[in-house]
């Protein structure tokens, strides 16, 4: 598309002028000026009420209109742009129109992933760098769009997606900084889990994916961006770690990022929202929370698996973003493929999936040492909430996903059953994980396929957008 090679020109023009401007005066050549080039950005108006085809949730804007959003690394969004520019050309029958944008492209943003300069400790002496060259913003650097507390000043045109380019250049460095890995690498469909020993298992099936041919897949990354490519039992790039980062990432891709992305998030709230606030600027197709919890009623054994079908949400990292009275409902085409996935893999079926899987309320608490405190207050309020299991993770994915419009579900493994004394000695420990991580990850992973499987209109549904939604995905 002609509007996406145009974007792509203007970027890449701009940031090679602030890298060749930076180099020179490393190399201590004199200032002669400020140095400053902007995003490009992309724009449509519409002056038509004219009702269209709205049964996709995204592709189209509410009312008439000029619509803008600024563009950061074309490249890697070529495709998902192509696709979100030409549904709103189609639906609108408008032009799109490419320019420059008013907003500065900071000077760190322009180097972009893994760039190093070799600069004299004296360059910047005597002169600030945020005199010569833009810098970060973080003052315009939120998630005001994405909550729905953006209102355009009186005559400026309104949003046309969720985050701004400065947005999301933030949350870029930030994913390369937490996985190790660049955002190239990152696929549409995500799985978190919050235990290393599932990131194990699949690194494990996707390397002997590989060697085997790679089914459709065409490269494993590992942090470092180690890459193994189909066909071959040995990586062939990539810079080996002395030491994993903190939420390490693993991808197994295909073709038009439709593969399937792992990010060991570690334990807590924290963690999730932090990773999921960085993963959504990528704009998966969905992701999906895969872990460890405590079940709370006496029928229920470990080993055994829940079904999310509602939250309740102790968390409180996202008070101020997603107020606690905010519902995050189930969403009907991820729990059908959970499942589903269920079924098939344990072989379980209708009215015997009972015996290994309940569907409920899944609470998440920002204390892990709950149970030391007294316990009257949280077992009242679980007990009053239906709910059946409890973890530190699920409940903030999830509402990370609605507040993004990323679909979003919860499959969850009971670990040990603290309200009945029942914790894992090391022994069981062993065994539990032996034998249920593998099936648990296949039936992630078997979810994800069928998630995959479906048409963007049946699997991004119409329930996510708000009263005034941006039009891009």
């Amino acid at each position: 598309m002609k509007a996406v090679d145009a974007l792509t020109e203007l970027y890449e023009r701009n940031t090679t002028f602030l890298i060749d401007s930076f180099a020179r005066l490393a190399k201590g050549a004199p200032t002669t000026s400020r140095y400053r080039a902007f995003y490009p950005q992309v724009s449509i108006e519409t002056t038509s009420y004219g009702h269209i085809d709205t049964r996709l949730s995204y592709g189209h804007v509410t009312a008439p209109g000029i619509y803008t959003t600024t563009i950061t690394r074309p490249q890697l969004f070529r495709h998902y742009l192509k696709q979100q520019l030409g549904l709103l050309m189609k639906n609108h029958s408008v032009p799109v129109i490419v320019s420059e944008s008013t907003t500065p492209i900071p000077l760190h943003f322009a180097f972009g992933e893994g760039a190093h300069v070799e600069a004299s400790a004296a360059t910047f002496m005597d002169i600030p760098m945020r005199d010569l060259f833009d810098t970060p913003d973080l003052n315009t650097t939120d998630d005001e769009i994405a909550n729905g507390e953006y209102i355009p000043p009186p005559g400026e045109p309104s949003p046309l997606a969720a985050f701004t380019a400065q947005r999301i250049d933030y949350s870029l460095a930030r994913l390369a900084h937490y996985t190790a890995t660049s955002a190239q690498h990152f696929q549409n469909f995500v799985l978190f889990t919050n235990y290393q020993f599932y990131i194990d298992e699949f690194c494990t099936w996707a390397r002997k994916l590989m060697a085997e041919g790679g089914d459709g897949y065409t490269a494993f990354v590992e942090p470092g961006n180690i890459v193994t490519y189909a066909g071959s039992s040995q990586p062939e790039t990539g810079i080996t770690l002395s030491r994993l980062p903190q939420m390490p990432a693993y991808h197994l891709k295909k073709k038009g990022h439709g593969g399937i992305t792992m990010i060991n998030i570690g334990v807590g709230p924290s963690n999730a929202k932090t990773i999921t606030d960085h993963v959504a600027v990528l704009r998966p197709h969905a992701w999906l929370m895969l872990g460890h919890c405590a079940g709370l009623r006496n029928s229920q054994r470990l080993g055994d698996y829940v079904l999310a079908h509602a939250y309740m949400r102790e968390d409180h990292v996202l008070d101020d973003d997603l107020p606690v009275w905010v519902p995050i409902p189930a969403l009907a085409e991820v729990q059908v493929a959970l499942e589903g996935a269920v079924a098939e893999v344990t072989g379980y079926e209708g009215f015997e999936l009972k015996r290994i899987m309940r569907t409920g309320t899944v609470g998440t608490i920002d204390n892990r040492n709950w149970e030391l405190r007294d316990q009257r207050g949280p077992v009242k309020r679980l007990s009053q909430a239906r709910a059946i299991a409890l973890d530190m993770e699920s409940a903030t994915i999830a509402a990370n996903g609605f507040r993004f419009r990323v679909p979003y579900g919860t499959l969850l493994c009971v670990s040990d059953k603290p309200l009945h004394g029942e914790l894992k000695l090391p022994g069981m420990a062993t065994a539990f994980y032996r034998t249920q991580v593998n099936q648990h990850l296949q039936i992630g992973i078997r979810a994800i396929q069928k998630l995959a499987a479906m048409p963007p209109e049946a699997l991004h549904s119409r329930k996510l957008r708000s009263f005034f939604e941006t039009a891009f995905q």
